[in-house]
């Protein structure tokens, strides 16, 4: 079998000891009897799964014992309308647009506060210059009665980060952030925030999860029509089981985490994701062949997209990159181009191996 290296940014690359692991409990996890997909979400040996996870997560990223941990099915895009749902409360709440995610989620906290009360800000965005850079301090104003401020700290698409929350951090403002495709590359101080959602299919592990970290003190501001399995306090009081949660994924991302604490913590992957993306950016920004239009202080560790400067020969890359063993390099369709998405589990011999392919395409076109 000879695996490929896959820069799809999601669902995307899990680490390769993670993928040896789920085989070999498949069958059966332990002396359970049966796979963790057939076990029952409220038995014992599931029990000791999702604890563990949840230990492992919070000692990661050093979560304070005042917040919940939730393990909620679907996705970022359906956090869109929960976080109106449970911290609006009929106030205002002011949305920071960096990309097309971001863009997505003040359209979305819109359409719910129109429905059921409340006013959605969008306070600022960076659309006029293409999402090609971070809203800088001078653009970013809280309105401090705000019962919340939302900001996506990377953007997939347009593989824009903000390496700097400093300036949203208004006194009694909540800062809730989307953090679904860089949680866990870097360290990170869950104080400044009062919420943090990422969908678990990006950096933490199969489609289908995503992990809420929610400070307590926001549990019961929820308009009094949320259906319970959206309610956050519901979710915490029942421990991410008031419905039968994604057990597989769930699971999954417990060996991912366990393997990031093996790894040396985010300490040690932030080194190795540094190092990667540092390698990428500096062959493409001394080419001369490929361009990334991203600000400098701007770019993502994760999400690197770039251009050839001449896209009649996108088709002859692509198809000479999976011929190289090269997979899922293709941009977004909103932006076109390329983009190599580069999650804790890619490692540097999968950049590396890039670099080569991306050099000697250079040279054969030049």
């Amino acid at each position: 079998m000879a695996r490929v290296y896959n820069f799809s940014s999601g669902p995307a690359a899990l680490p390769e000891p993670v993928l040896a692991q789920v085989a070999d409990e498949l069958l059966e996890w332990r002396d359970a009897g049966c796979s963790v997909m057939e076990m029952s979400h409220r038995g014992a040996a599931f029990t000791s799964i999702i604890e563990a996870a949840e230990a492992d997560l919070r000692a990661l990223l050093a979560v304070p014992d005042h917040y919940k941990v939730l393990f909620l099915q679907g996705g970022a895009t359906q956090q869109f309308a929960q976080i109106p749902m449970n911290l609006l409360a009929g106030g205002r709440a002011d949305y920071f647009v960096t990309g097309a995610w971001s863009r997505k989620a003040v359209r979305e906290a819109q359409q719910i506060a129109a429905a059921i009360g409340g006013d959605v800000r969008l306070a600022a965005s960076t659309e006029a210059d293409g999402f090609r850079r971070f809203l800088r301090p001078k653009e970013i104003r809280i309105d401090p009665r705000a019962a919340y401020a939302h900001v996506c700290t990377n953007e997939t698409i347009h593989g824009v980060e903000c390496s700097d929350v400093a300036p949203f951090l208004t006194a009694g403002v909540p800062l809730v952030a989307d953090m679904s495709s860089h949680i866990l590359s870097r360290r990170i101080d869950v104080s400044d925030y009062g919420m943090i959602y990422a969908g678990a299919q990006k950096n933490i592990g199969p489609s289908g999860l995503v992990i809420v970290i929610v400070r307590e003190d926001l549990l019961d501001r929820a308009w009094p029509g949320t259906p319970s399995v959206m309610s956050y306090r519901s979710m915490a009081d029942n421990g991410s089981m008031l419905n039968t949660p994604p057990t597989f994924a769930i699971y999954v991302s417990g060996l991912v985490f366990r393997w990031l604490r093996d790894q040396g913590g985010l300490e040690a992957i932030e080194q190795v994701n540094r190092a990667k993306a540092e390698r990428l950016y500096h062959f493409i920004d001394t080419s001369g062949f490929y361009i990334n239009e991203v600000e400098v202080s701007a770019r993502s560790l994760m999400n690197i997209p770039f251009r050839l400067k001449d896209e009649s020969l996108n088709a002859a890359f692509l198809a000479g990159a999976d011929e190289a063993g090269l997979a899922q390099l293709k941009g977004h369709k909103s932006v076109g181009g390329m983009r190599a998405s580069i999650y804790n589990a890619m490692p540097l011999a999968g950049v590396e191996a890039l670099v080569d392919y991306m050099g000697a395409f250079a040279r054969q076109h030049a």
